[in-house]
């Protein structure tokens, strides 16, 4: 299978999560991804951890597969020299530096687009590059704070996602928004700026949440593991487990309701909203009936009847699971100290591929200038 981005070259400047990971999307649709990092240290995520496996940290290999690491120092007239280099031959540029970093170093906009007008720039900051907080350095649960996800999520106190959701939406946004101007320049030849933040990206998934305030005027509210406007709709305890149950239509729930020996025209309940009205009523009904099975029993018989419901899989049983593996979420990769390892691939398949992404080869996540005689080669250096 030919690459799908085989003829795109992508200069990573960026660290930690957010822009690797609009980086690292690019690369997974087969770009040539090449990652310039700060000679000694390089990305700060390579010494966020434990864990760390012979001195790797895993948070950085998440987010760095399909990717060539170059050391260079931007602040020194070599490393200058070097991305300018760079830039001219690249399609696409990714930055998450606070607003003005790069301008200090000598590659404004408009320095770029001289060096190279049909260039991409991606730049992913915390709250925005303008604006009153525009300035302010942005990490993934500040945002989630500031954006209100924190206010909609948790069953008592705000409570942050239990991953980083801030940093991947922004680099999802970016990767997304670079690719569309990639279409433009097919056409006018001519690069743009692409410009996302934390901030933007957690406002961005607001959803129903979001309009429940700007078109009704009522503020969301936590509701733990249920959902806000649907019933029954969440976690339920059985006799020995938790199983989770979504009816989302009338006629699911007119088939659920007498498995757990409801009345579905009970006026309690008769139409979604009374029963959201009466959540807590239709979940200790529900979960009295559910303490007399297990959670397989209930499982096996709500599949049965075609009432989606699941478990709720720690990470081992996720990763173990047939269906995961069948859709290809894992990828192998032989790293240069680790050895052959697994990675959790990327979320896309493409007609028949028996795996995830978009290329030939994965390739592992880098080691800090691993390809610093390969790329200068191909600069001509």
């Amino acid at each position: 299978m030919q690459n799908l981005l085989s003829d795109v070259v992508v200069v990573d400047l960026t660290r930690a999560l957010a822009g690797p990971h609009a980086a690292m999307m690019l690369g997974d649709l087969g770009a040539r991804v090449i990652k310039v990092e700060a000679p000694g240290g390089g990305d700060d995520s390579r010494g966020w951890g434990p864990p760390f496996v012979e001195g790797e940290s895993t948070y950085f290999l998440s987010a760095n597969r399909n990717k060539e690491s170059v050391t260079a120092d931007l602040k020194s007239e070599d490393g200058r020299d070097f991305l300018t280099k760079l830039v001219r031959r690249a399609d696409v540029l990714i930055e998450n530096f606070r607003p003005g970093v790069l301008d200090r170093l000598g590659f404004s906009v408009e320095r770029l687009h001289e060096l190279n007008p049909g260039l991409v720039i991606l730049s992913i900051t915390g709250f925005g590059h303008d604006g009153p907080d525009g300035g302010r350095a942005g990490y993934d649960q500040i945002a989630q704070g500031e954006g209100g996800l924190m206010s909609i999520t948790g069953a008592v106190e705000p409570t942050k996602t239990g991953v980083p959701i801030a940093d991947l939406l922004a680099g999802m946004y970016g990767a997304y928004g670079a690719l569309a101007a990639l279409h433009e320049r097919s056409i006018t030849g001519k690069g743009r700026v692409v410009r996302t933040s934390l901030l933007a990206s957690v406002i961005g998934v607001h959803a129903f949440h979001g309009t429940k305030w700007t078109v009704a005027g009522e503020l969301p509210e936590r509701v733990g593991n249920h959902h806000a406007q649907i019933a029954p709709y969440g976690m339920y305890s059985t006799a020995d487990d938790i199983v989770q149950v979504a009816v989302g239509s009338q006629g699911q729930w007119r088939t659920f309701a007498p498995i757990v020996g409801l009345d579905p025209d009970d006026e309690r309940f008769a139409v979604n909203a009374q029963r959201v009205a009466h959540r807590n009523e239709l979940t200790a009904a529900i979960e009295a009936a559910f303490a007399h099975e297990s959670a397989d029993v209930w499982l096996e018989r709500l599949a049965e009847k075609g009432i989606p419901a699941g478990k709720v899989r720690d990470f081992q049983q996720v990763y173990e699971w047939e269906q995961t593996l069948s859709q290809g979420l894992l990828i192998d990769v032989e790293h240069p100290a680790l050895g052959r390892i697994q990675l959790p691939g990327p979320p896309l398949r493409f007609d028949d591929q028996p795996y995830a992404g978009a290329r030939e080869t994965n390739l592992p996540p880098p080691r800090l200038g691993e390809h610093n005689e390969s790329v200068r080669a191909w600069l001509g250096e």
